[in-house]
């Protein structure tokens, strides 16, 4: 399988319930964060939502998957979750269902990144990013600490994707 196919083979489930097929986001880049609203870095939400806001049109889906592996920082119901995220950084971008994030159990698509990127790029805490680019491939990933606004975040985001006209 190529990398393209790895990512479009990921099942995703919406917050809600719903499906969310990774190839809906073919031709797209994506940033895959781990989130949990317990979290220190729990702010990092108003800039997934403004990185949305200012790169959706341009081709970047940002992509919230709730976890509770680190710190049991995410260990609300989903719907208090969806309420959490709107109301308090008017998160409009995709939530997932919450997922295991680390570990032999974890998601598919984490499992799959270890694998591609190595133990050093797996997630060790809340608010861990993973680049895919728009032909599926891992891009970069970026640690925590590194906020969604930082420059080599919005660097990397911006190299795929279409200029603007």
């Amino acid at each position: 399988m190529t990398d393209i196919d790895n990512f479009r083979a990921t099942q995703w489930s919406t917050i809600d319930g719903g499906p969310l097929a990774g190839d809906t986001f073919a031709g797209k880049a994506i940033l895959v964060v781990n989130t949990a609203c317990h979290c220190g870095f729990t702010p990092q939400y108003a800039e997934l939502q403004t990185l949305w806001r200012d790169y959706q049109g341009r081709g970047l889906v940002v992509l919230g998957v709730p976890c509770n592996d680190f710190g049991a920082q995410e260990p609300d119901p989903l719907p208090e979750i969806n309420a959490f995220c709107e109301k308090n950084f008017g998160v409009e971008f995709p939530l997932t269902t919450k997922q295991k994030v680390k570990g032999p159990d974890a998601h598919p698509f984490y499992l799959w990144a270890r694998k591609e990127m190595g133990a050093l790029a797996a997630p060790k805490w809340n608010f861990h990013k993973y680049l895919v680019g728009p032909d599926g491939r891992l891009v970069d990933w970026f640690s925590t600490v590194t906020k969604p606004g930082a420059a080599k975040i919005i660097k990397a985001i911006e190299k795929p994707l279409p200029a603007t006209t």
